[in-house]
């Protein structure tokens, strides 16, 4: 989930780098070239957008950077941020901007039934990540499906429904 608004993941943090709250990023590909360090670089803690400001920036090759923010000066402080993406905000946001009625998250399809071409099941969890995943119940089976929107056909929000098309082979995995 991202902040509301427009924004761009362009890092993650990837683990603690020193004891002063230095912190290793990998950055993605939408890291902007010339980054002005005054401007600051988002992150979500409970469900708002919250602004960190470079006190060090040092890349370390082409998606790689050790860092350290303002106001985050130890250990403890640092390894709340770990594992969180970090954003750049396209355009700042209201207060009170609202989503749009039909935008839904993927972690908002646990409980709806997932169909394939000739199964059913609910989706019993989603795990995020680099790769997301659903967690199936299929015939009794526990199945796993990349949660990517290239394979999600349509989402029915009334009917609690999600409409899968897999590649070739990808069931027979789990059901055999």
């Amino acid at each position: 989930m991202t902040p509301a608004g427009k924004w761009t993941a362009v890092a993650r943090v990837a683990k603690l780098f020193g004891r002063d709250g230095e912190l290793s990023l990998i950055l993605f590909d939408t890291f902007p070239g010339e980054y002005t360090l005054s401007e600051p670089l988002f992150v979500e803690i409970d469900g708002l957008a919250v602004p960190l400001f470079f006190e060090q920036f040092n890349r370390r090759g082409v998606n790689g950077a050790t860092v350290r923010f303002a106001d985050i000066d130890t250990q403890r402080r640092a390894a709340e941020l770990v594992g969180h993406e970090l954003y750049l905000a396209d355009s700042f946001p209201d207060e009170e901007e609202e989503l749009d009625e039909d935008e839904i998250y993927l972690e908002d399809l646990v409980g709806y039934e997932a169909r394939f071409d000739s199964h059913r099941g609910p989706i019993e969890e989603f795990v995020d990540g680099e790769n997301p995943l659903f967690r199936l119940s299929i015939d009794g089976q526990e199945v796993w499906v990349p949660a990517v929107d290239e394979f999600i056909v349509e989402i029915d929000t009334q009917a609690h429904t999600v409409s899968f098309d897999l590649p070739e082979g990808l069931l027979e995995l789990y059901l055999g």
